[in-house]
């Protein structure tokens, strides 16, 4: 069973930055693509970052684009989202998980594994 282990939220003023690690305990996570999601209360899971196994090709939401780079390092097994210029609305609970499956990578059914996410608070 692959556990993921995200760290790193918290709270910054608008403009401001944040690097969220997800450590995986296991080596084969590094064989996989991995993406990044949030959660805003009372809204609907939703895609941030993707990145493939070998670091490779990446992919943004179009809302991130430009403030948001999604990278990895696959002898540590850890996989990182820098977020800069960060706004209010980016406020959410942010989750990695490990991409199991062959569809698109914007979609959350196609992961299997989900880490249990962290707190990202932008003030105003």
């Amino acid at each position: 069973q692959v556990q993921l282990v995200e760290s790193g939220g918290g709270l910054v003023q608008a403009g401001g930055s944040l690097r969220l690690s997800c450590a995986a305990s296991e080596r084969t996570f590094s064989n996989y693509p991995v993406g990044w999601f949030r959660q805003a209360p009372g809204k609907e899971r939703e895609f941030v970052a993707a990145i493939t196994w070998s670091g490779g090709s990446t992919y943004y939401a179009d809302s991130v684009k430009g403030r948001f780079t999604i990278s990895r390092d696959n002898a540590k097994n850890t996989v990182y989202l820098q977020m800069n210029i960060l706004k209010p609305e980016d406020t959410a609970v942010y989750y990695c998980a490990r991409r199991g499956l062959v569809g698109p990578y914007s979609d959350y059914r196609e992961y299997d594994y989900w880490g249990q996410g962290t707190q990202v608070t932008v003030s105003s």
